[in-house]
């Protein structure tokens, strides 16, 4: 069985990292985490024009038709220079459940503008008092012609830029997905200070008034809607954490290379090598099972063990992957000012997006013991 990537994927890889490469310096990640919203406009613009937004998305609304896969390079590639662009919330978040739900009218209002980057979109999926996206405690009420929504979002990515936040809440016959604008009279957006410098709110909804044209779907299909979305956002966030973790071991590579103690480096000696070596084994563990679950989401297959062992494996392989490299960086790795130290931080925050290693333990357990 061929795993190598096909000649369409690594040219996605290969022009991903140059824009990425070309963006990402560490003097201008300082630059767009002291910015007043928090991503990085060229960077984001050029992602646009090269097309990489509209991956997944139809090519009648300007994208390339591609699958999940090609999305997670992105993202991978996004981990590995750490840059503040809104990929996993606008592209897997937003633009995706849009492209595979929405209707015409929706589609067509916001794909194109999200396959170029013009438009922002997001979901907001955590709760503070829920910890499922697919059980939500906000409300959605009937009021005439339309909806009421009552409740809180937390955890929100970059809800103050998007065009669109897609909401679940629960209804009177389930759950249902809205298309709710941040703007709209209601909605009161604090904005919360992530561990990665990560622009994200603490969205409130009181008694926001929605038309049923502002319904992803109908008000029948919203926990399909949301086990799509909610899969789909952690293998998102897993590709991420493997490209922070890859790039943060490499770089540990080429410090212990090149640091020298007793006239040798000290890469080459026993006690560092072999963490460096299993740190190696857990990248390639985090891969391996990302790319199955990626696969499988691919075909139309299902896939919820396959999600939950890809997310474990990213929160519990990846910890100690970063913790590694900041052990073996030394003193220079306790500094906050110097890069390695930002890859910690991006790990930290992304390992509880969606739940860390213990809770999808707990999920991969109930699964498997349930026959699944």
């Amino acid at each position: 069985m061929d795993f190598g990537f096909t000649e369409e994927q690594e040219a996605v890889r290969e022009l991903a990292r140059q824009i990425f490469g070309d963006h990402a310096a560490p003097e201008r990640l300082r630059e767009v985490e002291a910015s007043e919203d928090g991503i990085d406009r060229p960077l984001w613009r050029a992602l646009g024009e090269a097309n990489l937004l509209g991956l997944p998305l139809p090519e009648e609304h300007g994208g390339s038709a591609m699958g999940l896969m090609e999305v997670a390079i992105l993202l991978e590639e996004q981990g590995r220079c750490v840059a503040q662009v809104p990929v996993l919330a606008s592209v897997v978040l937003g633009a995706l459940p849009v492209a595979r739900f929405g209707s015409d009218a929706q589609k067509q209002s916001l794909l194109p503008g999200a396959a170029t980057g013009e438009t922002i979109l997001s979901a907001a999926l955590e709760e503070p008092a829920s910890s499922s996206p697919e059980r939500p405690r906000t409300t959605a009420t009937r009021e005439g012609d339309g909806w009421r929504l009552d409740g809180e979002k937390i955890s929100v990515p970059v809800a103050h830029l998007a065009e669109r936040v897609l909401v679940p809440a629960l209804t009177a016959d389930g759950v249902a997905v809205f298309l709710v604008d941040p703007a709209a009279e209601g909605v009161i957006l604090e904005p919360q200070l992530m561990t990665n410098r990560e622009p994200q709110s603490r969205m409130q909804l009181d008694g926001v008034r929605l038309k049923d044209d502002s319904i992803l779907g109908d008000p029948t299909t919203g926990t399909e809607i949301v086990a799509f979305l909610s899969g789909r956002a952690r293998v998102g966030v897993a590709a991420t954490m493997l490209g922070v973790a890859a790039e943060a071991l490499r770089r540990t590579a080429e410090y212990t290379g090149t640091r020298r103690q007793f006239e040798k480096p000290i890469g080459s000696f026993q006690g560092v090598s072999l963490r460096a070596a299993d740190g190696y084994i857990d990248v390639e563990c985090m891969r391996s099972t990302l790319w199955q679950a990626l696969w499988k989401l691919d075909e139309e297959l299902p896939a919820e063990l396959e999600i939950d062992v890809a997310k474990w494996w990213s929160s519990h392989g990846g910890h100690r992957v970063v913790h590694t490299a900041q052990h073996l960086h030394g003193g220079t790795g306790a500094d906050i000012d110097y890069p390695i130290h930002r890859f910690l931080l991006w790990f930290k925050q992304l390992d509880l997006t969606l739940g860390g290693a213990a809770p999808h333990l707990a999920r991969i357990g109930e699964q498997v013991a349930q026959g699944a």
